[in-house]
């Protein structure tokens, strides 16, 4: 019977190990910085995290989801009030990210291979506006934070407004469908 009795103890242990270790992201340590280009110039600002977590076996990223609270998102080039929150409204309505309809942002980890030099690729999806897409990136990890640049086609998202993929003669009015997350995720 004691046999039997260690035996169960031995296995339930060896199954607590042998599973993720669920690692909350903390929002005031984390960054998510934007870039946006355009003919002639380009816009930058913040976007805040409203929730996230890593799921971490081995020093290896097997899960995770991010969500992005989109009524966040704000400017940080251009110092005159005025204009800066103009260019916010705009950014927040259905023009590009329609926050009324939509008010958060997801990644969601599908599949990550393994750290090599400090650095691997994690694969997921990514929802803006109600539409999903598979993408992949490379993370770098260093103590407990985790660097990534994603570079999104906003046009994928129904992101439309000022985008030649939509608009075929704007001309030096484009806006660049690509745009630019930079991301610190700290545990």
């Amino acid at each position: 019977m004691k046999t039997a009795k260690l035996l169960a103890v031995l296995l339930l242990a060896g199954t607590l190990s042998a599973t993720a270790q669920k690692s909350e992201v903390n929002l005031k340590q984390s960054v998510v910085n934007w870039i946006g280009n355009k003919i002639g110039g380009s816009h930058s600002g913040e976007v805040k995290i409203k929730s996230g977590y890593l799921d971490l076996k081995g020093g290896r990223i097997v899960g995770g989801k991010v969500v992005i609270d989109m009524n966040t998102i704000t400017n940080t080039d251009i110092k005159d009030e005025g204009a800066n929150q103009k260019l916010v409204g705009h950014l927040k309505s259905d023009d590009f990210f329609g926050v009324d309809s939509y008010p958060t942002s997801t990644f969601e980890v599908k599949k990550a291979g393994k750290f090599v030099n400090g650095k691997a690729t994690v694969s997921g999806i990514l929802t803006i506006k109600g539409k999903s897409e598979n993408i992949s990136f490379v993370v770098a990890q260093k103590g407990k934070g985790y660097k990534a640049q994603l570079k999104i086609d906003r046009s994928k998202f129904n992101v439309r407004y000022g985008s030649n993929t939509f608009f075929g003669n704007l001309g030096d009015k484009a806006i660049d469908d690509i745009f630019i997350l930079d991301i610190l995720l700290v545990l």
